[in-house]
């Protein structure tokens, strides 16, 4: 401790303060520079046995730092003793626990982004391997033109299942990113029915299912119409796929000074209990999914309606169908 510069100039400073005193008092008479002379052994002494301990502490804290940058979340340095010293010590365990949860959120992310990659390379590998095959089996000289002709729309099937995984993986990044401007128009909910059926009406009519509207024609909210039509399609695509043939989905929807709600129904298959809180995880795939699942549809709907002041809510029992609310709020609750 002596080495330290600190402490010679604080000796230094002492010691010439002490020595003027005791000169001082020297002219008065030699009792008081007695006097003067103890109170300065004193109050060097003193400085020096508090300056021993605040330096202790200060290495104390120097080898908790150490602790911390190697990974030991575990020490707590806090105490409730009053002065700058503890003030110090608590405001450094707040910025170390605070600095800890970013750690574990940076390795949750990490643990998020590999188990995501190997879900990516899982769901292309499938289909390109399938090309490959087909693709040499193409280029056989005797292959009669009846395979060929069903080779070639295998791979046209397995293209367009590989751009519709790459594209709903380039929007749901950019969701994760908030770099979509979703827009803040009126929505009527019957043209955002009526659009988002569209795409899935043949596949109804070759099951045979049959749809049910009912609401308001009036019902409305603010959001942005083509985000949102997505959104339902992937609903209504989930319903469909998991309702045998000649099943029924039913559309219902209204609002209150609250929210605006729809809720979509089918009298499916359903969803085991345990796999309910998974449905929304991108890449989830429950017992019941079909063969060609990716497992991303639900997860872009969840997404979607999240980024505009919206809840999807489901409940479904095995064999007695599922039912997804989809709530778009009017106002921040």
């Amino acid at each position: 401790m002596l080495r330290n510069r600190e402490v010679q100039m604080l000796l230094l400073a002492m010691g010439a303060i002490s020595l003027s005193a005791i000169v001082t008092a020297a002219f008065i008479s030699s009792v008081t520079a007695a006097f003067v002379a103890i109170l300065s052994i004193l109050l060097i002494g003193t400085s020096l046995l508090f300056t021993r301990w605040r330096y202790r502490e200060l290495a104390k804290l120097s080898a908790y730092l150490r602790e911390i940058s190697n990974g030991n979340d575990s020490l707590d340095i806090r105490d409730n003793q009053e002065g700058e010293l503890s003030i110090l010590k608590n405001d450094i365990y707040k910025v170390t626990l605070m600095l800890s949860e970013h750690r574990s959120l940076l390795q949750r992310d990490k643990i998020q982004l590999t188990d995501a990659i190997s879900d990516i390379s899982h769901q292309l590998k499938t289909p390109l391997t399938s090309m490959t095959v087909m693709a040499d089996l193409l280029s056989a000289p005797d292959l009669p033109p009846a395979k060929r002709s069903e080779f070639t729309h295998h791979i046209r099937v397995q293209l367009e299942r590989i751009d519709w995984l790459v594209s709903s993986l380039l929007k749901l990044s950019k969701m994760d990113a908030k770099t979509i401007p979703f827009k803040k128009d009126p929505i009527l909910v019957k043209s955002l029915i009526q659009k988002a059926l569209e795409p899935i009406m043949i596949p109804m009519d070759i099951k045979g299912q049959s749809v049910s509207i009912a609401g308001d024609d009036n019902v409305s909210f603010v959001g942005d119409f083509n985000w949102t039509a997505e959104a339902v399609i992937n609903i209504l695509k989930n319903g469909v796929e998991h309702t045998p043939e000649g099943g029924a989905i039913a559309i219902t929807y209204s609002e209150n000074t609250l929210f605006t709600e729809i809720v979509i129904t089918d009298n499916g298959i359903g969803i085991p209990k345990e796999d309910l809180p998974y449905i929304f995880k991108r890449f989830y795939k429950g017992k019941n999914a079909g063969e060609g699942s990716i497992g991303i549809g639900l997860a872009m709907a969840h997404s979607i309606v999240a980024s505009q002041n919206g809840v999807i809510d489901v409940m479904s029992d095995s064999e007695q169908g599922t039912q997804f609310r989809i709530k778009f709020y009017k106002q921040v609750v």
